[in-house]
């Protein structure tokens, strides 16, 4: 239990930070291209309440943490994005998709300084704390950032593929959307998901690693 209790406490607040900036990111980025449908409905926010599915921001990953080799599974409540808004919808859904998985890529490289300076100080009384949100916090978002940009709609990824695709390929992808959230649900609960996303995950954590000379 006494585990349990501290897994959660070292992991919420990278949590909230990965999913509440992942979303926001998704919806500044829309606005800048012009759509208002995120801003309008109170989305560009970085309260983490806006934000969180209780399903899939808590009661999901939290299972996924605690199972024995469990790979980090779960999702927010989407922004919604009206691409028909944007300025070229194509063109500009690469940027819109890509925001979420940036914004994670930026907050790991953040917590991956936050744990080089905590390591710096070990007699600090903080260090040994910080040291272990930080390296949760570089689990997370270089999870959720790999997974996302997973080339399956609705996942950012798919968004990307979309973008760059010609128009019939790209038709072609997009009718799987409907569907796309069944099959990466489908795929987590077997050895698959995990087989494709933890070389990846591995690459990165080595890229960060080396970066930051952890």
């Amino acid at each position: 239990m006494d585990q349990i209790i501290l897994t959660i406490s070292l992991a919420a607040i990278p949590v909230l930070f990965a999913i509440t900036l992942h979303e926001a990111a998704h919806g500044y980025v829309a606005r800048h291209f012009g759509d208002m449908t995120a801003y309008q409905q109170g989305r560009i926010s970085l309260n983490p309440m806006r934000h969180i599915d209780p399903i899939g921001t808590v009661l999901v990953p939290l299972i996924t943490l605690l199972l024995p080799g469990g790979f980090l599974f779960g999702w927010a409540k989407p922004v919604p994005v009206n691409f028909a808004a944007l300025r070229h919808p194509k063109k500009d859904m690469l940027w819109v998709a890509i925001a979420g998985p940036a914004s994670n890529l930026v907050m790991a490289l953040g917590w991956a300084l936050l744990y080089k300076l905590a390591w710096t100080f070990p007699d600090n009384y903080f260090a040994e704390p910080l040291m272990g949100m930080a390296e949760w916090g570089i689990k997370i978002n270089v999870v959720l950032m790999v997974l996302n940009m997973l080339p399956l709609p609705p996942l950012d990824g798919g968004r990307v593929a979309v973008s760059l695709l010609p128009h019939r390929q790209a038709f072609q992808l997009a009718k799987i959307e409907p569907y796309g959230m069944f099959i990466l649900i489908f795929l987590a609960i077997t050895p698959v998901l995990s087989m494709i996303l933890m070389p990846l995950v591995q690459l990165m954590y080595k890229l960060i690693s080396l970066l930051f000379g952890l």
